[in-house]
C-alpha cells in the first residue's frame, strides 16, 4: 500500500510534477475492500491506519483501524476512466470534487506528513478538527460544559474566550485542547 519515502517532495524521479492526491469516501467499514479493490486495477492507494484498543468477549487488544474513517486516498492522473474505475468500485460512495474532471486535489504536503506519521510508529489518536475562532465546548476538566471560543490553537495548548454578549466583555483562559470538541 503505498511506502513513505523519505524527501518525497510531490516531484517524480524525472523532474515532473507528481500526480494529485484525491480522497475516496466509502461506506462505513468499507475503506480496506475499497483499497483491496484498487490495489488490484494497479491504483497508487494510501490507507492510513491507527491502533485502537477494543474490547471483545472480556478481554482488550489493540486493532488497527483506518486513521480517517470513511476515507482513503488515491494518487493518480484521474482521467474519465480511472474515475469510472473508482466508483464502480463495492463500498464507494464518490470521489470528493464536484464532477470527474473538477476533482478536489489533497496538497502533497499533507499527506507526506501523514505517511512520515505512519511510519513514524508514535501512538497516534484521533482529535476533533478544531480552527481558531471556532465555538467549542470544553468535555472535561474543570470546565467541562462550558461554551467559548477557540482563538489560539498551538500543539494541545489553546486559549479559550467567554464572551458575555450583552456586556460587550470577554475573558481568555488557556485550556488543553484534547478537551474541546466543536460546539
Amino acid at each position: 500500500m503505498n511506502a513513505f519515502v523519505p524527501g518525497l517532495t510531490g516531484r517524480s524521479e524525472r523532474g515532473g510534477a507528481c500526480p494529485q492526491w484525491y480522497a475516496i469516501w466509502t461506506k462505513s467499514h468499507s475503506e480496506q475492500m475499497v483499497a483491496d479493490q484498487l490495489l488490484a486495477k494497479d491504483l497508487d492507494v494510501f490507507l492510513p491506519k491507527i491502533s485502537i484498543w477494543s474490547r471483545r468477549g472480556g478481554v482488550r487488544h489493540a486493532i488497527r483501524v483506518p486513521m480517517f474513517s470513511g476515507y482513503l486516498f488515491l494518487q493518480g492522473d484521474v482521467d474519465k476512466k480511472i474515475y469510472l474505475e473508482v466508483i464502480k468500485c463495492r463500498g464507494v460512495v464518490r470521489m470528493l470534487g464536484e464532477r470527474w474532471d473538477s476533482l478536489s486535489p489533497i496538497s502533497h504536503p499533507e499527506i507526506e506528513s501523514l505517511q512520515q506519521l505512519v511510519n513514524s510508529g508514535l501512538a497516534v489518536t484521533p482529535h476533533s478538527y478544531l480552527r481558531a475562532g471556532q465555538r467549542v465546548r470544553v468535555t472535561a476538566g474543570p470546565l467541562k460544559g462550558v461554551d467559548g471560543i477557540l482563538v489560539e490553537n498551538k500543539s494541545e495548548k489553546g486559549i479559550l474566550v467567554l464572551s458575555v454578549d450583552l456586556l460587550r466583555r470577554s475573558i481568555a483562559v488557556q485550556i488543553d485542547c484534547t478537551w474541546v470538541a466543536a460546539a
